[in-house]
């Protein structure tokens, strides 16, 4: 019955920290100007706020989603959705493209890196018809490594007047997010196939022995989860760089809040991941407006205290 009740609330959050970042700005806006306002209202409504809205709840379910199945697979409750590099080379890509003044192909050039992550990690650790889950995870650390050094690199070299857009861009900003469609492709794409594997999830988080002693076809399954976490992985990094933390604490929050079963984490991720990165973004956009700061301080800030008062109430 407290899932129930704790998924309903959920239900409620999500349109709340919509409508919440809808409202809120440099310039509030009241309910009756959202349905009729002036043309300008209109205008920051639907062309600047509504999209920008949209994109961090999608973002933020991909990645709490990701973190959800992250956190089976490698049966590490540390994993969070940039530990196997795709983030890392996502960001490489991007900030290349930025040092080479190629604004145009940051995306594309993101992309790329995501990419070539994507498929090292799966090709580094596939041995003999196995799939080593060590293998893959040592393989992502490595990565992760290698393109933080790229990175610190590409910092140290890019010219002073670049710095600025670089580092926000690490540290997660939604400022250009202007189309969510394909976010939201990804998410609604993501979370029907992370439903279908709710009960696989179950039996895979005991153990991989016991998974097959079930029936579960076990390589297949870790395959399909390593495929869903790195597409959400990379849907969210392109569309708001590199958000950190959403992933690795949400799906704690909900087990330590009685979401033990994936039929109800999955969901649940979803919506509290989405709610979360809305309501820090509308935070990182009001604080110190018009100046804007960077979500994914934001995201630590807010969800650090959090989690840590709910393990100190968890005995």
């Amino acid at each position: 019955m407290q899932r129930h009740f704790l998924l309903l609330f959920l239900l409620l959050l999500a349109p709340v920290s919509i409508l919440s970042a809808l409202l809120s700005g440099s310039t509030d806006l009241s309910l009756a100007q959202l349905l009729h306002g002036s043309e300008s209202q209109q205008e920051i409504l639907w062309q600047l706020r509504a999209p920008r809205a949209a994109s961090a709840f999608a973002c933020g379910a991909l990645l709490a989603l990701s973190g959800v199945l992250l956190q089976v697979l490698l049966r590490n409750p540390l994993a969070d959705p940039y530990l196997l590099g795709i983030s890392g080379g996502a960001a490489t890509g991007a900030l290349g493209a930025m040092l080479l003044g190629l604004a145009a192909a940051v995306k594309l050039s993101a992309l790329g890196g995501a990419l070539l992550a994507l498929l090292l990690v799966p090709a580094l650790s596939f041995r003999r018809h196995a799939w080593s889950i060590h293998h893959l995870l040592l393989t992502g650390i490595a990565l992760s490594a290698g393109f933080g050094a790229l990175i610190s690199l590409l910092l140290s070299i890019a010219p002073s007047a670049g710095i600025h857009g670089m580092l926000y861009w690490l540290m997660g900003d939604l400022s250009y997010a202007q189309s969510p469609g394909l976010t939201w492709a990804a998410l609604l794409a993501a979370g029907i196939a992370s439903g279908l594997l709710a009960r696989h999830l179950d039996v895979l988080a005991i153990g991989e022995l016991k998974a097959k002693s079930l029936g579960v076809a076990v390589l297949p399954v870790q395959a399909a989860i390593y495929l869903i976490a790195a597409v959400a992985t990379t849907a969210a990094v392109l569309e708001a760089g590199s958000i950190g933390f959403v992933g690795l604490v949400i799906p704690h929050l909900l087990r330590l809040m009685g979401m033990d079963s994936h039929r109800w984490l999955v969901p649940g991720a979803i919506l509290l991941g989405g709610s979360f990165l809305t309501l820090a973004d509308t935070l990182a956009r009001t604080l110190v407006a018009p100046q804007q700061l960077p979500v994914g301080v934001l995201t630590a800030l807010t969800g650090v205290p959090l989690l840590l008062f709910l393990l100190s109430r968890k005995r």
